[in-house]
Parts: C-alpha cells; structure tokens; sequence
C-alpha cells in the first residue's frame, strides 16, 4: 500500500451502494467539504461546467417519486415489471442524499472536454467522500434521461448520473482490476 494520503486513497476508494448505507444523517458541512471538492476539478477556458441538485429528507422522497414514474412512463408494458418501479423509488431514500450530477455544455470548449471535466469532479466528490469515511455511488440509470424537467435543466445542461451518499460499515476491498501494464505502450 502506498504511503502517500492521496494515493492511498485513490487505491482504496470504492463504490459504496445505497443497500450498505447506515441510517445515520450526512451532515451539510461534509456535503458542501465535498462539493468544493469537486468545484477544484480541472476545467479547460475555466468552464466550470459542473452543476449539483442536492436531494435530502422529502427532497429525496421527491426524487424516488419521480424516478418510479419515469419509469412507468417509458418502460414499454411488455417490459414493465411493477417490483421494478417500486424499486426505482426506493434506491433514492436507501441514502441519506443523493446528488444529481450536471453539465453545463457553455459551447466555448468542445462537449467531450466539459463531459471530462465534470467526470474529474465526480472523481474529486468520491475521492472527498472516502476521506470523510462516507461511501459514495455513481448511479447512471437510463431514466437520467428522462429527469431534465423535474431537475429544471436548461437547454444546454444534461443530467449525467446520481451520486449517492451515505455512512456506511462496510469493509474495506481490494480492487478488482488487470495489471496496468497489459494497458500500456511505451515508446522510448
């Protein structure tokens, strides 16, 4: 393991789901210590386009709601199971909170570079979680799709997931993951 704090904690974060969450409140202060977490991604021409909807209390039974009937609406009846939509609504109030996760496309750098920029910061929000002890889960189900008018996203915005955000005891694991040198190329 390494000695260095933030490669240490680049190796040993992990996805935390909603079902391993305590019922223990995360607390404002910690949301925003990792908001500003992820405010200091880097950003090409300074675009900043990354954009959060914090969901919390009846916010997230707001959300659930909304996720189940999205899911009753765009799910064709030969594919519609009811366990399902039930299901949708429950994952967001499995956690404590749940942050939608935006891009603002501004138009002055080419989308895939706000698409990276806005990755960087989820990074840098899950990265802050692990280090405060809370786990943290980027969800991306299809009905993101489908949330613009409920999130109130402007035409140039686009919901790319849900992080969810919880206290949890779970054990540390190691990674799961093929050696880096079967991804590498060197030219010397």
């Amino acid at each position: 393991m390494q000695s260095n704090e933030v490669l240490k904690a680049i190796q040993s974060r992990r996805s935390v789901f909603q079902a391993n969450f305590t019922d223990q409140e995360v607390n404002k202060e910690d949301i925003l210590t990792i908001l500003e977490a992820a405010n200091a991604a880097p950003t090409h021409k300074r675009t900043q386009p990354w954009r959060f909807t914090i969901f919390k209390g009846e916010g997230l039974v707001r959300l659930g709601m909304e996720l189940s009937r999205i899911y009753k609406t765009v799910t064709p009846p030969e594919k519609y199971m009811e366990k399902t939509e039930i299901t949708m609504g429950e994952k967001a109030t499995q956690s404590k909170v749940a942050i939608a996760l935006i891009v603002n496309y501004t138009g002055d750098v080419p989308e895939w570079e706000e698409l990276a920029a806005t990755s960087c910061a989820i990074e840098n929000m899950w990265l802050a979680a692990h280090s405060l002890g809370l786990g943290g889960y980027w969800a991306t189900p299809g009905l993101i799709n489908h949330l613009g008018n409920f999130l109130q996203l402007e035409e140039h915005q686009k919901c790319i997931g849900l992080f969810y955000l919880g206290h949890h005891e779970t054990e540390a694991r190691e990674p799961i993951r093929s050696p880096i040198a079967d991804k590498i190329r060197w030219e010397e």
